[in-house]
C-alpha cells in the first residue's frame, strides 16, 4: 500500500484491513437474506415441478413469527470489524488497544442482534380441514390474505406446503 494511502485512513494499516473485512462481511450478509416463507416464492428448482392439489376450508388463522434457523455469523463479523475500527480511534497505547477490543466486542453483539431482527418474517399459522375430513396446520409468511372460513387450496409436492385462496 501506499504511504499517501496509509496516511488518508489514519496512517494504521489494520484500518484498512478491518475496513476490508467490512465490506466483505456486509456483501455476504447481503448474499444471506434470500430465505422466503411466501406462499407466492418458488425456488429455480421447485419450478415446473408437478404437484399435488388438495382442497379444504381454513378454520383458524393466529400470526406468527418465522425466523431463519441459525445466523450466517455475517452480524458478528461486520459489527466486530465496524466496533473494532471504532474502538480504534479512541486514546492511545494500552488505553487504545482495550478500546479497539471492547469496540470490537460491543460490535460483533450489535451485529448478531441485528442480524437475528432482519432473519424474521410476520407470518401466520393456518389450520385447514380438508375435502377429506384431515386437518393440517402449514406456517407461511403473511404476504397472501386469508381468514377462517375460507376455501383453500394446499399445494405441496418437492418442497414447502403452500396455502393459496382458490
Amino acid at each position: 500500500m501506499s504511504s499517501s494511502y496509509l496516511q488518508r485512513i489514519g496512517s494504521k494499516p489494520g484500518r484498512a484491513i478491518a475496513l476490508a473485512a467490512v465490506a466483505g462481511s456486509l456483501a455476504m450478509l447481503a448474499g444471506c437474506a434470500n430465505d422466503n416463507a411466501s406462499a407466492s416464492v418458488y425456488s429455480y428448482g421447485q419450478a415446473q415441478r408437478e404437484q399435488v392439489v388438495r382442497t379444504g376450508t381454513v378454520e383458524s388463522v393466529r400470526q406468527v413469527t418465522i425466523q431463519k434457523d441459525r445466523t450466517s455469523g455475517a452480524g458478528v463479523l461486520a459489527g466486530g470489524a465496524l466496533g473494532g475500527v471504532a474502538g480504534s480511534t479512541v486514546g492511545g497505547g494500552t488505553g487504545n488497544v482495550l478500546a479497539t477490543i471492547g469496540g470490537g466486542i460491543l460490535g460483533a453483539v450489535a451485529g448478531n442482534a441485528v442480524e437475528n431482527q432482519v432473519g424474521k418474517t410476520k407470518g401466520l399459522e393456518i389450520t385447514v380441514r380438508l375435502d377429506n375430513g384431515e386437518t393440517r396446520v402449514v406456517a407461511q409468511a403473511a404476504d397472501v390474505p386469508i381468514s377462517a372460513g375460507q376455501r383453500v387450496r394446499l399445494i405441496s409436492g418437492n418442497g414447502p406446503t403452500r396455502v393459496v385462496p382458490m
